[in-house]
């Protein structure tokens, strides 16, 4: 979710009077990631695939609190798959559990373990595992969504209950809707324990864990989405501090022009995205507990696939 985010806020701004040259000029220093390229399908019809990855990154300490620990190593916490129908100009946006189990000649395991062997091991995860085309590669550290939220001000978010996750430090005492700052909103995306207090007093954990983390996110990222436009519409020369943050933010591959990415979007953008949640079901493997494909994911990944009509929205 978070480097959805950072793409779909070029598409916000870019393109609004004013907002180009500074575009380019951030542009110009985004970081191109080593060696992916190398396994990125080659674009062969109407459809194009964006892989989307959040990058837990230790390296810098926690991302939360900025504490450096004794964790180390790199994790893709978070996965979505962009699709793009340049035919219709038309998106969509798949979320891939990081708990989905895989067997590739590649990979064994948890899908998101990949990651471990670098950005275009977990392409190849993705390719093998889903049968996905991966056109593009796009993505962003949790600091860099930490600054992204600061640019935009904070984001607004309504609990219906008071609501904590002990993990990632969310805490919201009551219920009601809360600006967010970076730090906030980065707990609350990050929440696979997220628990509400019910009214005998006990607090109740999501029993989805990270399902229900997938659904908060895409929330979370229509939420980001309405603050930008709207932002932009009433001073589109006030997003100097936005594009800096975006361009700080990600990492992309070395074929992939933000700039016309977004402007490939904007008109999706604008008649609204359709999400999806890959079908799953939990089994236990070797004593883990993780998440296998159900059936009914074929219709979802043939339409990703762009072999297939578009199945019903999840949400």
């Amino acid at each position: 979710m978070p480097l959805f985010l950072a793409i779909i806020l070029f598409t916000a701004v870019v393109g609004a009077a004013g907002t180009l040259i500074a575009a380019r000029r951030a542009v110009d220093e985004v970081p191109r990631v080593a060696g992916v390229s190398a396994v990125l399908d080659a674009v062969s019809g109407n459809i194009e695939n964006y892989l989307l990855v959040g990058s837990d990154s230790r390296a810098l300490g926690d991302p939360n609190t900025g504490d450096v620990g004794e964790v180390t190593g790199n994790r893709s916490d978070t996965i979505m798959v962009l699709r793009l129908d340049n035919s219709t100009d038309e998106a969509a946006l798949l979320s891939v559990p990081r708990d989905l189990y895989i067997e590739t000649a590649s990979h064994t395991g948890r899908i998101n373990s990949a990651y471990n062997d670098g950005p275009a091991a977990l392409v190849q995860a993705v390719q093998q595992a889903l049968a996905l085309p991966i056109h593009h590669y796009v993505e962003i550290d949790f600091y860099g969504f930490k600054a992204l939220v600061e640019a935009l001000g904070g984001v607004d978010v309504c609990f219906a209950l008071p609501t904590r996750d002990l993990n990632t430090g969310l805490d919201i005492g009551a219920p009601g809707c809360f600006l967010l700052d970076g730090t906030q909103a980065l707990a609350y995306a990050r929440s696979r324990h997220y628990e509400q207090l019910q009214a005998d007093g006990q607090w109740q954990e999501d029993p989805t864990s990270d399902l229900g983390r997938s659904t908060r996110q895409r929330d979370f990222v229509n939420r980001c989405l309405q603050q930008a436009v709207a932002q932009v519409k009433i001073n589109p020369f006030d997003t100097g501090d936005l594009v800096k943050a975006m361009g700080n933010a990600i990492s992309i591959d070395d074929e992939l022009d933000p700039i016309g990415a977004a402007s490939s979007l904007r008109t999706a953008v604008d008649a609204g995205l359709a999400t999806y949640a890959l079908p799953v079901y939990p089994e236990t493997i070797n004593g883990d507990d993780v998440l296998l494909l159900s059936d009914s994911a074929s219709v979802v990944l043939d339409f990703f696939r762009g072999a297939g009509p578009p199945p019903p929205p999840t949400s």
